[in-house]
Formats: C-alpha cells, structure tokens, sequence
C-alpha cells in the first residue's frame, strides 16, 4: 500500500491545480469514510486507493461517498447508472470525450478494473441537498421544465425525467450534480468536445443556448434533489 500512496504521490505533483488541491483537501479530512470491508472489492480499492500503476483515487475528486465537488465542478458519480459510467470511461480512454484530468486515468484502467469502479458508484446512494427549499423556476427552470419552442429547444425533462432525476442507461440524472459540472459539459457539446449523445441530440441542443441559458439551467438542476437514474 506504501507503493501505491508513493505512486500517487508523484502523480499528484504532476497533475493541474484542481485536482492537486481536492486531493490535499482528501488529505486533511482524514479517514474516508469507508468500511474495510467495502474496500475489499475491485471498484472500492480504485476509487478509495488508486492503483499501483498510477491511477489516482477517484475520491480525491469526486467526494468519499462520490457525491462530487461543487467548489471545482467536480460531477457526482454516486447513483449514476454503471453502463452510463463505464461508456464515459471509454470516452475519456479513446479521446472521443476530451478531459485532461480523466483521459490519462481511464486509459490506465483496464476494461475490468472501469466496469469495477463503475458499478461500484452505481451502488452508492445519491447524496441528498443540505437545502431543501422549493426553487424558484425562472429562466433556468423554465428551459428545463417547458423547453424554448420557438428556437426548437425541447424541455431537458422530457429526455432526463421529472425534476432531471435520470432515465435508463443514456440519459444520466441531472439533479445535484454542481453546476459548473454541467456548464463546463454543455460548453464542450458546443465546442465538439463530447460525442453528440443519444440521436446527437445533445450537441444539437447545447448549440441553440445563449450562455445565460447554460447559466441558468446549470443552477437549476444542480438545486434540484438528486436521483440515482434507477
């Protein structure tokens, strides 16, 4: 285990400084969180300990639960779908989903160890918001609810579920992920930087918003209470 944390170490010194500081902040909190006996399989060793190859812990980033980072825009990755997980696995390793932080640790992955780690936070409860007050529609909840027509936007819900909880394996749930997350991601369907999803539709939608729309929506979802897609 000293090899891998020496390992990590290194890699840490090398990556940019978001993930150098979620990963100095891992450190500081201490224990995870997690049970041993969790950490026994494939998928909760990598997520909680990295690899010996390299492969940094996926809790440095995305939260000892994977309930994400807002401050860095960090997605959650609890209660996501595991085919939807293992796909963007393959899309980071592959270079069809452009990221610099996550294309070297999904090519350092083999196929078993991503389909480990993936249905490892598919088994992980979404965590719930510290604020449950009603949000307000506005702008944000308006796209997502009702769509814009009149520039052939339709409503996110109507593809995401109710409230942008998830649906089946290739529309994820929107709801509690940051809202940096999901700006950042429909800035890079703008710029081709994602494959276009399901029927392209993605790409086509992300192209036809303003960036006040990107905005709003973003804060909408991210205050909605999070679904797990299931």
């Amino acid at each position: 285990m000293s090899r891998i944390r020496d390992r990590g170490s290194d890699n840490i010194r090398g990556s940019s400084p978001l993930v150098r500081r979620a990963f100095a902040g891992l450190l500081m909190a201490g224990a995870s969180g997690i049970s041993p006996a969790l950490a026994d399989s494939t998928g909760a060793a990598i997520a909680v300990h990295g690899t010996a190859r390299g492969v940094l812990p996926c809790i440095a980033c995305h939260g000892a639960r994977g309930e994400g980072n807002a401050a860095n825009g960090f997605p959650r990755l609890a209660g996501l779908p595991a085919p939807y997980l293992r796909a963007q696995m393959s899309a980071f390793a592959d270079g069809q989903r452009e990221n610099p932080a996550m294309a070297p640790i999904a090519r350092l992955l083999s196929a078993d160890e991503a389909q480990a780690v993936s249905l490892y936070f598919a088994g992980l409860r979404a965590p719930e918001l510290p604020n449950s007050a009603p949000v307000a529609a506005g702008p944000g909840g308006l796209l997502a609810l009702d769509g814009r027509w009149s520039d052939r936007l339709p409503a996110c819900v109507a593809c995401h579920g109710p409230g942008g909880i998830g649906v089946g394996t290739s529309f994820p749930p929107l709801a509690g992920q940051p809202a940096l997350y999901l700006e950042s991601q429909l800035e890079a369907w703008q710029q081709g930087k994602r494959p276009p999803g399901p029927l392209g539709l993605m790409q086509v939608v992300a192209r036809r918003l303003s960036p006040s729309d990107i905005a709003a929506v973003s804060r909408w979802f991210a205050a909605q209470p999070a679904g797990d897609g299931r």
